[in-house]
C-alpha cells in the first residue's frame, strides 16, 4: 500500500523523477526517465489527476490492481513490486468490473435505424476496417453516412453541415426498449472541426428487454424527440442525424454495450435482422466498412 500511496502522491504532484526513482533497475532500463515522463505526462493530459483509488485484488501473483478514479477517466492501475519494494511492473488500462454482464452479441432482433441506403465508413473486427476496435466500449461500433453515386457524402463543397446528405435525416428505434440516457443541447460542429469535450455529442441510449444498451451518438442540435425513462417502440422517431461531439462530418455512430456507463462498458457485436447489402438481401448480418446498406422498410 505504501508504494501505491507514494505513486499517487508523486503522480498528482507531477514528480516524474520521483516515480522513476521508485523503479527497479530493470524497470529503469526498460523505461528510461524520458519515456517514463512521456507516459505520465500523457496520462495526466488525457485523464487528469487521481481523485480516488481502491485496491481490488492481486493479478498474476504479483500485480496489485487498483480501481483508480481520475478527473476525466476510470482506469485500472496495476503495480508490481519486487522484494526490495521497487516497482518492477506498471500498466494502466480502462477499468472494467468483473461482475458486469458479458455479452458476445445482441439477442434482440434489430432493424436498421434509418430509411434509404447508407454507407458504412467504419465497421468490422479489424483496425483496418474499424478504428473503434481499440476502444473497449466501442470495439464493434459503426460509423455510417449517406453517399452519392460518385462516392461523396456531400453535394457541393462540404463546407456546411446542410451540404451533407446525412445531416437532418431521421433516425429511428431499431427495436422496442426504454430510453435510459438523453444528452441534448450540444451544438453541431462545422465540418472538419471536433468537439472533444463531450465526444458522443447529442446522445441516446436505449435499453432492450435483454439488457443490451444501444448507443446512438452525434444527433443534430435540439433534434432529439424522446426523453429519459420513456418507452419506445420499433420504428419510433428518435431524432435527426447531426454533427455534434467528436465528429468531423454529419454521420450516425451506433454501437451496443453491456451496461449504460460507457466508461466501464464493453462493446458487443451487433447483428441486424434483415437488410439489403450492396444490392443483395442478407439476414443476421453485421455490416463492415464500405458496405452499402438499406433497410427493408
Amino acid at each position: 500500500m505504501a508504494v501505491a500511496d507514494r505513486f499517487e502522491t508523486y503522480y498528482n504532484a507531477a514528480k516524474n523523477d520521483s516515480i522513476f526513482a521508485m523503479f527497479s533497475q530493470e524497470m529503469q532500463t526498460a523505461l528510461p526517465l524520458n519515456k517514463t515522463s512521456d507516459f505520465l505526462n500523457g496520462l495526466r493530459s488525457q485523464a487528469g489527476q487521481i481523485t480516488a483509488r481502491s485496491f481490488v485484488k492481486y493479478e498474476n501473483g504479483t500485480y496489485a490492481r487498483y480501481k483508480t478514479n481520475f478527473e476525466r477517466a476510470l482506469f485500472a492501475v496495476n503495480i508490481s513490486i519486487d522484494k526490495n519494494a521497487k516497482i518492477n511492473g506498471l500498466f494502466v488500462k480502462p477499468y472494467t468490473e468483473e461482475s458486469l454482464p458479458k455479452l458476445q452479441r445482441n439477442i434482440t432482433k434489430l432493424q436498421l435505424p434509418f430509411k434509404g441506403e447508407w454507407t458504412v465508413i467504419w465497421g468490422g473486427d479489424t483496425k483496418e476496417l474499424n478504428y473503434h476496435v481499440e476502444s473497449v466500449a466501442q470495439k464493434n461500433a459503426f460509423d455510417i453516412v449517406i453517399k452519392d453515386g460518385m462516392g461523396k457524402s456531400f453535394k457541393t463543397d462540404g463546407l456546411a453541415n446542410e451540404d451533407y446528405y446525412a445531416f437532418g435525416k431521421e433516425l429511428y428505434a431499431p427495436c422496442d426498449g426504454e430510453v435510459v440516457l438523453v444528452v441534448d443541447g450540444i451544438k453541431d460542429n462545422l465540418p472538419g472541426e471536433f468537439n472533444p469535450v463531450y465526444i458522443p455529442g447529442n446522445t441516446i441510449i436505449i435499453k432492450t428487454a435483454n439488457r443490451e444498451y444501444l448507443f446512438f451518438a452525434h444527433f443534430k442540435h435540439h433534434s432529439i424527440q424522446v426523453a429519459e425513462g420513456q418507452k419506445v417502440v420499433r420504428g419510433q422517431l428518435l431524432g435527426l442525424c447531426g454533427n455534434s461531439g467528436n465528429s468531423s462530418e454529419p454521420h450516425l455512430h451506433f454501437h451496443i454495450q453491456n451496461v449504460e456507463n460507457m466508461n466501464i462498458a464493453t462493446g458487443e457485436k451487433c447483428f441486424f435482422d434483415a437488410m439489403e447489402v450492396n444490392g443483395r438481401r442478407k439476414t443476421e448480418y453485421s455490416p463492415v466498412k464500405n458496405d452499402k446498406i438499406k433497410t427493408e422498410w
